[in-house]
Parts: C-alpha cells; sequence; structure tokens
C-alpha cells in the first residue's frame, strides 16, 4: 500500500493507482472529462489538475501515478486558478446551444463550468465550426460541442473492437469522425452516447423527446437476451422513452447492448390489449370471460394427455411456475420447457448455467467455444472476453458453422464437431495448451445445443475439462451460453416436471395426438400443418404466436409488470413496473391465476407475493443455487467419439430475435445499416 497526504488527510492506496484515485479515495471530487475508470489513460483535458508539494506547475491527476510521501492539495488558489483557465479554454469553441441540446439537464460541461469555471470569458473571436458526421441510426452527432476528450474513441478501440473511429487533423482542426465516413457498426454503439461528457454525441431516436427531470426513472433487468442486465427505464407519461444501464460489475460493468438500449420503441406497436377469440378463421376482440369460456369449452371435451404448452424466450418465473400449477391440476406434464430444439443433459443445474460466472472470465487463460457466435448472442459477454484478451496472455479457439468477427484475435478450428475428438485425445496444439491451462473454459452455444449430437457434444467437453483439471473448488469451466432471458429459470422450475421437448410436442401436434396446446410468449418455430389443435396465445405483441391462436390473452412486456427472470449464470433478479400494460393487458401470472378460477381448478395463491413465496418454498429453496451450483461437477452422459458433422448457423437476425425488437422502426433501420 501506498501511504499519501490529500488535503490533510492521510490516505492509504494499492500499488499502481493514481493520484485521482487517491484524491477520491480520501472522498474528494475531482472534476475530468478525458478520464473514465474503464478506459485507458489519455490526460486530454486537464481538468483534473491538482497541486504536488514542492512542483512548479499543476499535474494531471489522472495521469500522474500514486507515490509515497507525496503531499497533494486539490482546493488551494492554484489549483483553483488552473482549472479556470482550463474551462476559458474548453468552452472558447463550445456552441451557446444548451436549450436545445438533448444533454442538457445531464451534462458534465454545464456542471463543471458552473462549479469549476471562471463566469466569463476573455476571448471574442469566432467559434469554429465543424461538420456533423453520419454515424448510424442510433447515433445523432453536434460536433462542434466536442472538446475532444476522446473517451468514444478509446471506448469503440478497447471495448467495442471497433478500429475504424478516431481523430484527424491536428491542433484546432482535430477532428472525432470515422475514417471513411462510414457509419458505427458496433452492438454496443449506443454506449458512446452515455461517455460523451458534451453533447457532441447523442441518442438519435430519444432526439428532442423529453428533459431529464421530465422522466420517472425505474431500475429494473434487461430481458433481451440471457445476460441480464441491470438497466434503467426512463418512462413519461405511460410510454418508455430510453432505456440507460445500471453499474453492476458482475454482470454488465457499466454498458449494455443496442438492442437492449434501442428496442424499446417496438414496446408501444403491434401490442394487444384486449383478448381475441378466433371465429369463423377471423380473431375478433373479445372480453376475458368469454376467451376464458371458450377454452374452457374445449379443454371439457379431451383427456389430459391431449394438452400441452410450450414456454417462450421471455417467460418470467412467476408465470411460468403458474402455468406448471394448473397442469398439475389439468393432470398433463406436458410442458416444453423452451420454444428451440435444444438438446440438454439430464444432471444437475451445472449441466445448463454459465458456471464459470460473467466476471469469472477476466481470470481465464484459455477459451473454447462451441458452436456460437458470442459477439451476437451476448454482446456484454463478449465485451467482457475482449478486455481479458487486452489485459492477459490468453488462448481463444472456436468451433462454429464460420468463422466470426468477435473482436479479438482466435484461432478457428472449423465447423466439423469431430474436432473435439482431436482435443479430448490431445492431438492438436490447441489440446495440449488447452490441458495445461489453470483456469480453461468451454462455452457451449445454440449450434450445437441444436445438433443432433448435443448431449454426445456436451459429455465430451465435461470430459475435456475433467481432464485439464476444470472442476474444482475455485473454478468450473463448463458453460452453457443461452440466448433468451426465461430458458434457465424454465428449466429450474420445470426440469424435474417435464421431459417432453418442443420437438416432440411439434410432433404430436401435426398428428392430432395433441388437441390443446398453450403457448406463453411463444413466436418462433410455429408449424402451420397442425391437424385441429386449438391453440390459446398469451403474451404481449401480436406476432407469428398470436396470428396462429385461437384465443388470445394479452399479457405484459418486462417493463409493465413486477417480474423475476434468472439469468444465463444462475442469478435471480426482478423486474420493476415502468409503466402499465395497454388495455385491458394484464400481467401473466395473474392471467393463469383466473383462468384457473374459470376452469374450476383455481391455483392456491391469491396475490404475487403468495405465488413467490410458494414458488420459493417448492423450487428455489431445494436447488443449488449460485455458489451452491459453483463447485458441482455437471453429470456426462455416455461418452462416446462424435461422428463426423458440420454445424449449422442459427440463421438468427441479431437486432430482431423477439416481438418487442421485430416491431422496432429502430432495429429495422439498424438492420439496413449493418447490409449496407
Amino acid at each position: 500500500m501506498i501511504k499519501l497526504v490529500v488535503d490533510n488527510l492521510n490516505v492509504e492506496v494499492p500499488e499502481g493507482s493514481t493520484v485521482l484515485q487517491a484524491c477520491e479515495e480520501a472522498g474528494i471530487e475531482i472534476p475530468r472529462f478525458c478520464y473514465h475508470e474503464k478506459l485507458s489513460v489519455a490526460g486530454n483535458c486537464r481538468m483534473c489538475l491538482v497541486e504536488l508539494e514542492n512542483s512548479p506547475k499543476p499535474i494531471a491527476s489522472c495521469a500522474m501515478p500514486a507515490s509515497s510521501g507525496m503531499v497533494i492539495k486539490t482546493n488551494s488558489s492554484m489549483v483553483k486558478d488552473a482549472r479556470k483557465g482550463v474551462m476559458e479554454f474548453l468552452l472558447i469553441n463550445h456552441p451557446l446551444d444548451c436549450p436545445i441540446c438533448d444533454q442538457g439537464g445531464e451534462c458534465d460541461l454545464q456542471d463543471q463550468a458552473m462549479f469549476f469555471g471562471k463566469g466569463s470569458s476573455r476571448y471574442n473571436d469566432a467559434k469554429r465550426a465543424v461538420s456533423d458526421k453520419n454515424m448510424g441510426p442510433l447515433i445523432k452527432t453536434t460536433m462542434t460541442r466536442c472538446i475532444h476528450c476522446t473517451r468514444c474513441v478509446r471506448f469503440a478501440n478497447e471495448v467495442a473492437g471497433v478500429e475504424n473511429f478516431g481523430a484527424v487533423g491536428r491542433g484546432e482542426n482535430v477532428e472525432i469522425t470515422t475514417y471513411l465516413e462510414k457509419a458505427v457498426v458496433s452492438e454496443l454503439s449506443g454506449n458512446l452516447v452515455d461517455l460523451c461528457p458534451v453533447g457532441a454525441l447523442t441518442s438519435k431516436p430519444y432526439s428532442f423527446l423529453a428533459r431529464p427531470w421530465e422522466l420517472t426513472k425505474t431500475e429494473t433487468i434487461d430481458v433481451m437476451d440471457a445476460v441480464g442486465c441491470n438497466i434503467r427505464v426512463d418512462s413519461r407519461d405511460g410510454k418508455v422513452l430510453r432505456v440507460l444501464p445500471r453499474i453492476n460489475e458482475d454482470i454488465n460493468e457499466e454498458w449494455i447492448s443496442d438492442k437492449s438500449r434501442y428496442a424499446i420503441d417496438g414496446l408501444s406497436k403491434q401490442r394487444l390489449d384486449v383478448p381475441y377469440v378466433k371465429v369463423k378463421n377471423k380473431l375478433l376482440p373479445s372480453s376475458w370471460n368469454d376467451a376464458f369460456k371458450n377454452i374452457n369449452a374445449k379443454l371439457s371435451n379431451i383427456s389430459s394427455n391431449q394438452v400441452a404448452a410450450i414456454i417462450g424466450d421471455q417467460a418470467d418465473t412467476e408465470s411460468i411456475f403458474a402455468l406448471k400449477k394448473l397442469f398439475e391440476k389439468i393432470d398433463s406434464k406436458k410442458i416444453a420447457i423452451n420454444q428451440h430444439n435444444y438438446n440438454f443433459l439430464k444432471g444437475n443445474r451445472s449441466n445448463y448455467i454459465f458456471n464459470s460466472h460473467i466476471n469469472g472470465i477476466e481470470k481465464c487463460d484459455s477459451i473454447l467455444f462451441v458452436g456460437i457466435n458470442p459477439r451476437l448472442t451476448a454482446p456484454i459477454i463478449n465485451a467482457r472476453i475482449r478486455k481479458n484478451y487486452l489485459n492477459r496472455d490468453i488462448q481463444i479457439a472456436s468451433i462454429s458453422s464460420e468463422k466470426f468477427d468477435l473482436t479479438y484475435d482466435y484461432n478457428f478450428l472449423g465447423n466439423n464437431i469431430d474436432v473435439l475428438n482431436d482435443i479430448h485425445d490431445q492431438k492438436n496444439e490447441f489440446g495440449k495448451s488447452f490441458n495445461k491451462s489453470n483456469f480453461p473454459m468451454i462455452i457451449i452455444g445454440d449450434e450445437a445445443l441444436k445438433d443432433s449430437q448435443s448431449r454426445n457434444i456436451q459429455s465430451i467437453c465435461i470430459e475435456i475439462l475433467t481432464k485439464a483439471n476444470a472442476f474444482r473448488k475455485d473454478w468450473n469451466g463448463f458453460n452453457i451460453m443461452h440466448n433468451s432471458s426465461s430458458i434457465v429459470g424454465s428449466y429450474d422450475l420445470l426440469n424435474n416436471y417435464s421431459s417432453i421437448s418442443h420437438f416432440e410436442i411439434n410432433n404430436q401436434c401435426k398428428t392430432g395426438e395433441i388437441k390443446f396446446l398453450f403457448l406463453l410468449g411463444v413466436d418462433e418455430n410455429l408449424y402451420k400443418d397442425y391437424k385441429d389443435t386449438f391453440i390459446v396465445y398469451q403474451g404481449h405483441h401480436g406476432d407469428a404466436g398470436a396470428q396462429r391462436a385461437n384465443v388470445i390473452l394479452p399479457g405484459s412486456a418486462y417493463t409493465e409488470k413486477s417480474a423475476s427472470f434468472i439469468n444465463l449464470e444462475g442469478r435471480l433478479q426482478t423486474t420493476e413496473r415502468a409503466v402499465f400494460p395497454p388495455g385491458d393487458a394484464k400481467e401473466d401470472w395473474a392471467i393463469i391465476r383466473a383462468m384457473s378460477e374459470f376452469l374450476g381448478k383455481k391455483i392456491k395463491y391469491d396475490s404475487l407475493n403468495e405465488l413467490r413465496d410458494q414458488m420459493n418454498k417448492e423450487v428455489f429453496e431445494k436447488i443449488m443455487f449460485r455458489e451452491g451450483s459453483f463447485n458441482k461437477k455437471p453429470l456426462k452422459g455416455k461418452f462416446e467419439k462424435l461422428n463426423s458433422s458440420h454445424l449449422i448457423g442459427s440463421g438468427r437476425n441479431q437486432y430482431m430475435t423477439c416481438p418487442i425488437s421485430r416491431s422496432s422502426n429502430t432495429m429495422a433501420e439498424c438492420l439496413k445499416n449493418q447490409e449496407r
């Protein structure tokens, strides 16, 4: 530890800390524009000047390493005059357009000019003007406001891995730009808006919609993928206007993906706000009683083994549990755990979660991807892997349908899954080095989970990790990377209840064996050749599932309910209601509860808290959760050599993976921009 004095306070900081960090340890706020905790030090703005004893001039605290015996002053007349001078220079060319700037009310330049500025300027020369740049459909540019802090450049190069973004020119002619006048193509580009301390980069979809003090701010969880990023939803007059990241160092640090941030305009489009019943092959608006009557009439005339359900990608744990309790009353166990044809090994919880945890990626020294493109499936995890790649000597290899651009170098081992045989037998270089690594990790994705040899792939991966000593008290290297927010929670709740797959349900519907199918937010993989299957769709958008349904029950989106989701690493998190659902739409658990009473199969709970108490008592208290499952080795099935088989791409469009994003105009613009 290093000992120094800051404003007559004795401070201890770890070796390698800067003077700025030492000042913050003492509880003293240091103004800054270019410095950011997650980015490299640039030392551009000079706003963080402090006085060092025996130094003839102020020092930039962000770039000065702290050393023992330093005596720092942050409030002396020298420091005050220096900061006023810096602020005066920064404002020389800054336009006076605060009333029309979207950054107004949350602008670092405004705040620091008020607290540390001079209040007047001695400069009367004309301000320079800089042309705006095209950075795509998400980022609005007003580059005359730019103060050249280069936060955006460092984020693009270091975190996002987009290396066509930087500064050109010298002196007064410096401009931040994409070098070839192309739009920024990155799944993390929206974070540039958060990083900009002035109004040079602002959100294009949010432009001129609201001021920050007009918004109701709700801390909640993102469900656009399985990562479970912590977000803040800002709303006004019952409409969601923007989504911002919340800091959670264990999950998303302080970043979120563009889809999480900008797909929200889809929340207000193509919404289901009343129940619908199909009459003469046409869906007509109905009442809740009439919708339940139609469901009851159908269920009354069929046996329990002709009833089935499928869980959708954004179903919350409460609605899944409620549906399970209803099916127990109906005496049916035909609930498909997800709407994809995944084939998992039957074992303990470690068989289907991301066991190493998201923050565990940073100590990993060897990674093998099996059938996945992490940049599209989980951009936040891909950014964490890139962070590790930049900070240490890590070896990365991939077996996937094609060679993807993952923003870091890796060894592409081909698209034939039988390469795993060679890794297991250590017949190739990667297999030999993987076996010697200290913290080896295998990440399996949907290309492998949908493969006909899926269970054998998982078994051989467990065997490879066992040989590499990857199952210890301090490490579990077996990881499944899911692409939807409901899958882990669905497995936790239904793994010991139902064994039927989505594929089997589809076949039984086509043969007429299943007469009644309940879709809980299912909008994918729907066949049109079902024979006499009565379909009930419960969801929030008029997507594919609703179009195929006989009865539609309007549910709530994730911003409209308090609900629990379990992310890919097995972490239970809760969303909070930011706005109310439209029209007669209800929360999903409440719909199932009301339907159960109408059907004469009443579920024994009357409130959300009662449901959660029952769910925790029956399920979550019995399974090994987080730390409990961390040390548990996943169970492998019968181990066999893999046959030669080429992995097939998922064909998923990264911008349109759910009803919300498919309804979003902004996501449609992003897709067009990507295809150019």
